[in-house]
């Protein structure tokens, strides 16, 4: 029927979440972010203005405010790097930590203030793990870039060996000019699980000479790269490691009035509207619904990458006539990043896929990072047989039921490639979080109440 339709439940679902985050608190009035004894804002140009520059400075076009921890980071950084173009020595260092805490941002930071205090004296190579899957196609991005920087005309005929030629040569002619060569690699990892590990060899071993002046930056979210390194590469790795942790909560709610807060001495903004903004700012941060918005997103993630693209969207929703930001911009702002998650398709689930997934989440709980769909059906038929449910079905059917939410993203095969024995013997792990769980079974119109009995049981917590 068209009323049970899968599309007419999910548009039904999502508008009634839009209405309770939108009737969890009223809509404040304008006396409510703005008092009456601040100036309103009767310019709506400098409220575009206003929009413009906090857009920038969440997108990262401009500098980007740092928590103490990525700043302590920050200055090891750019000492390492200070150190290698002064003394024209050769180093090698690792930025570890989870995906979206700011690892990037602050080496990124760092390249333009170090290439701003030395210019012409730093080259810079960026690789990607993800991008250059073999050693041939990075040693041959390497000369690509190198060939680009120093106006030279690029072979796309060379053979690995004329590519490893060719930067043996550049590095030395670098030295001689007194530069450093900075290599960035982006998930490190992935370039230490090459076969035999070419690149890798490669630039370490030229890193021996006195003839070359280089750093390597290795980039990974996992804290074990280092270890995957065969026995010749790391033993000329110079083990330096910078570990970056993802900030608490605390530290974000100090962080976000400054993401939002406008400069009160910018040349653009006038002085007495960037105090009022300030203010109401300060303020809105201070109720106790903006906390708990804060709160339901922070459950969800709470890098600051995620951060920045919410702050981004209550800047978007901001109306430049009203001039002033209000909790209406942070509820849809919330409601637009809800749908960016996996809520909607945990809504479409069938009960079969919903209890594989919290059979999933309990054998995490179990401190399993990893199982395949043998195990996960091994604890799916243990909940049966414990409290005798009606839900139980057959091993073949569960197994279709599996392959489905590999399909629909919800889970992914651990290290992204099928084995060739059969996907149930495949590792995989969950893309979807304890939150993400939890919303999804008590919006699914499916969903029976034993399974939310057995999510919220004591090992969940």
């Amino acid at each position: 029927m068209e009323g049970s339709s899968p599309t007419r439940r999910r548009r039904k679902a999502v508008a009634e979440e839009e209405n309770q985050i939108a009737s969890s608190t009223d809509i404040p009035k304008e006396t409510d972010i703005v008092p009456s004894k601040r100036p309103r804002n009767n310019d709506p140009a400098l409220a575009r203005r206003a929009i413009s520059l906090l857009r920038s400075r969440l997108c990262g076009h401009s500098q980007p405010l740092l928590l103490p921890e990525a700043q302590e980071n920050e200055r090891k950084i750019f000492e390492l790097l200070s150190e290698t173009i002064r003394n024209a020595s050769n180093n090698s260092i690792l930025l570890l930590g989870p995906r979206g805490c700011g690892k990037s941002l602050v080496l990124n930071k760092v390249m333009v203030e170090i290439q701003h205090e030395y210019p012409e004296r730093l080259s810079v190579i960026r690789l990607s793990g993800l991008l250059h899957t073999d050693d041939y196609s990075a040693l041959r991005e390497i000369a690509k870039q190198l060939c680009v920087e120093h106006q030279l005309v690029f072979s796309k005929a060379a053979s690995f060996d004329d590519n490893s030629q060719f930067l043996t040569t550049m590095l030395r002619e670098c030295a001689l000019s007194h530069k450093s060569v900075v290599f960035i690699l982006d998930d490190f990892d992935l370039f230490a699980q090459m076969s035999k590990q070419k690149l890798l060899y490669n630039l370490l071993n030229i890193m021996q000479s006195r003839e070359a002046q280089a750093l390597v930056i290795g980039v990974s979210c996992r804290l074990d790269a280092d270890q995957l390194l065969e026995k010749r590469v790391r033993s000329r790795f110079s083990h330096r490691k910078i570990l970056f942790n993802p900030p608490s909560a605390d530290d974000l709610q100090k962080l976000l009035p400054q993401l939002l807060s406008l400069p009160v001495d910018s040349s653009t903004i006038d002085t007495n509207y960037a105090e009022a903004f300030n203010a109401s700012i300060q303020d809105m941060f201070k109720s106790k619904d903006v906390k708990n918005i804060l709160l339901s997103i922070t459950k969800v993630d709470l890098s600051p990458r995620h951060m920045l693209n919410f702050l981004f969207l209550v800047v978007c929703a901001m109306d430049w006539k009203y001039g002033f930001l209000s909790l209406s911009n942070f509820k849809q702002a919330c409601v637009a990043l809800r749908r960016q998650t996996k809520l909607e398709s945990m809504r479409d689930a069938s009960v079969l896929e919903l209890y594989l997934l919290v059979s999933m989440k309990r054998l995490e709980g179990k401190e399993r990072e990893t199982y395949n769909f043998i195990t996960v059906f091994k604890e799916y038929k243990s909940l049966h047989d414990s409290h005798s449910t009606c839900d139980l079905y057959p091993q073949e059917v569960c197994q279709r039921a599996f392959e489905n939410l590999l399909d629909r993203q919800l889970i992914m095969i651990a290290d992204g490639r099928r084995s060739s024995i059969g996907i149930e013997f495949c590792p995989v792990k969950l893309l979807v979080s304890s939150y993400e769980i939890e919303e999804g079974l008590k919006s699914s119109p499916v969903c029976p109440a034993i399974l939310l009995q057995w999510f919220a049981h004591e090992e969940f917590k």
